[in-house]
């Protein structure tokens, strides 16, 4: 990870999992962290461990959905630090699941509407709605770098997910659109695409499915599957200056998933 001390940082869907992992390690390495998560018992527990350790971080209740709260959420971390240099939008809900499933995957023409809007407006618009904000408070200050986290359904096919993967492909597209309008502003646009990683979202997931588990390891050729933290490593490093010369990138942290 390079290096990240006094950088105002906000991380959505920082709670827990893979935004948490992103939380604890980016203030260890002494960034100004606005923790944003719709769950307030959970980011203001964070916030207060942050805290606790010696770093710097500061909790903020929003819906990326919401134009307002993304608007609130931005403003707030500019209030609280001075500026706004980095961003990792990481919030984002799963696919759909219909309670006569056995498990999580729903055929294409049994998805809902509703389901399938709920999902865009998360995990697509909400980025596109935090890009946006976060966008125009690092044009006031001379740049900035900005990490979504997409998936590996971003780019492969997966059945029974059509919404998940719909949301994924558009943040991949969103995140090369703005790499391309802010390339010669100072302004890097990327996005990790993880694999199966064990976050609580995963595990309500698959709770009572232990054999989903086991075939979610097994997809990844090296046998396992990964940690919040990993991720949080490889987003981390995009948003710092050791990868000044990297944006526009969807950079696959699978453990060769997307290779299979």
């Amino acid at each position: 990870m390079g290096e990240m001390k006094n950088k105002s940082i906000i991380i959505t869907g920082g709670g827990s999992g893979i935004g948490a992992a992103t939380v604890i390690r980016a203030a260890e390495a002494g960034a100004l962290v606005t923790i944003v998560d719709i769950d307030v018992p959970l980011g203001q527990r964070l916030s207060a461990e942050v805290a606790a350790s010696g770093g710097v971080a500061q909790f903020v209740r929003a819906d990326i959905s919401s134009e307002r709260d993304v608007i609130a959420m931005v403003d707030a971390a500019i209030a609280r630090f001075g500026r706004l240099d980095c961003a990792f939008n990481n919030a984002g809900v799963p696919a759909y699941s219909h309670a006569s499933h056995d498990a999580e995957f729903t055929l294409f023409a049994d998805l809902p509407l509703e389901a399938f809007n709920r999902c865009l407006a998360i995990n697509a618009s909400g980025t596109f709605l935090c890009m946006k904000y976060e966008i125009r408070a690092m044009l006031t200050t001379g740049g900035g770098a900005i990490v979504n986290t997409s998936s590996n359904a971003g780019i492969l096919a997966i059945a029974g997910a059509a919404d998940y993967m719909a949301s994924k492909h558009a943040i991949i597209g969103l995140t090369k659109s703005a790499a391309l309008d802010y390339a010669k502003r100072n302004i890097r646009v990327n996005a990790v695409l993880p694999g199966v990683v064990r976050t609580p979202m995963m595990e309500r997931s698959l709770a009572g499915h232990p054999e989903l588990m086991e075939w979610a390891a097994g997809v990844h050729p090296n046998g396992r599957i990964a940690t919040p933290t990993e991720i949080a490593e490889a987003a981390l490093w995009l948003l710092s200056d050791a990868a000044s010369f990297v944006t526009g990138i969807s950079m696959s942290v699978d453990g060769g998933f997307s290779m299979v």
